[in-house]
């Protein structure tokens, strides 16, 4: 059986879906409230940053992958207007489900789907936007997520993927005693769990570089990719273009 990383952990392909589940399924309820607490808030800043990059017009179609509680979600629809659509999805349900009533709480009512985003249930070229906030990382094969986002856009369409990344080199030995040290505990003290901070920490430093993911969007069938590298790299904003 193949098999592929959990953190630093080697697992079969066919256990770590279930075990990303278990990690989100606990912390969702906290989620927000965590993203501010290790953040410091510029969470937000680099999804308004990402959404701004996005251009999202009147009128489009918007798919968000991996949409969590909805963040990028929100914003995507006030700009579409009621001429587009926006549609998010997410493999864990209890994420899904507090992204929804989030929405919901403020009166806005959005399609979701619970699925994978190996094999997301959309027509060819169905949409002009997709983006993916905090979440290529923990998928199993991300070569396959990207080439779905590919398929599921249309022709000169645009993928947006922000996530962690490599820091710049002076920044190396704090941000490891940050992620290492203080991240499983703060994840003790506000959500009452050490170790899904401490897979989130590991799961970081697994995931591709920004060459390496720009390389991979290319081979996905983007034909121009650019990086935004945001808080010295250690968050970046890869933008594709589809072929």
């Amino acid at each position: 059986m193949a098999q592929t990383h959990f953190g630093y952990q080697t697992v079969d392909d066919a256990d770590k879906a279930g075990r990303v589940r278990g990690v989100f399924d606990s912390v969702a309820n906290r989620y927000d409230l965590m993203n501010d607490v290790l953040s410091g808030g510029l969470h937000r800043v680099w999804k308004a940053y990402a959404v701004a990059v996005a251009n999202v017009q009147v009128g489009d179609k918007v798919l968000d992958v991996a949409g969590g509680t909805g963040d990028l979600a929100r914003a995507f629809a006030k700009q579409v207007g009621e001429q587009g659509r926006v549609v998010m999805t997410d493999i864990n349900e209890a994420m899904l489900r507090t992204g929804r009533d989030r929405l919901l709480d403020e009166g806005r009512i959005l399609p979701t789907a619970a699925c994978d985003a190996e094999h997301l249930p959309f027509a060819d070229a169905s949409f002009d936007v997709a983006s993916v906030a905090f979440g290529l990382r923990n998928m199993t094969h991300k070569e396959t997520a990207l080439a779905e986002m590919a398929r599921v856009l249309r022709p000169g369409g645009k993928l947006l993927v922000l996530e962690f990344s490599k820091p710049a080199a002076p920044l190396q030995k704090a941000y490891d005693l940050y992620s290492f040290r203080l991240m499983p505990l703060l994840g003790r003290v506000f959500a009452g769990d050490a170790e899904s901070y401490r897979y989130l920490a590991e799961s970081i430093r697994m995931h591709p570089d920004q060459a390496m993911l720009k390389a991979m969007m290319k081979t996905a069938g983007f034909a121009h990719v650019d990086v935004h590298n945001l808080a010295a790299g250690i968050v970046a904003l890869h933008v594709g273009i589809k072929c």
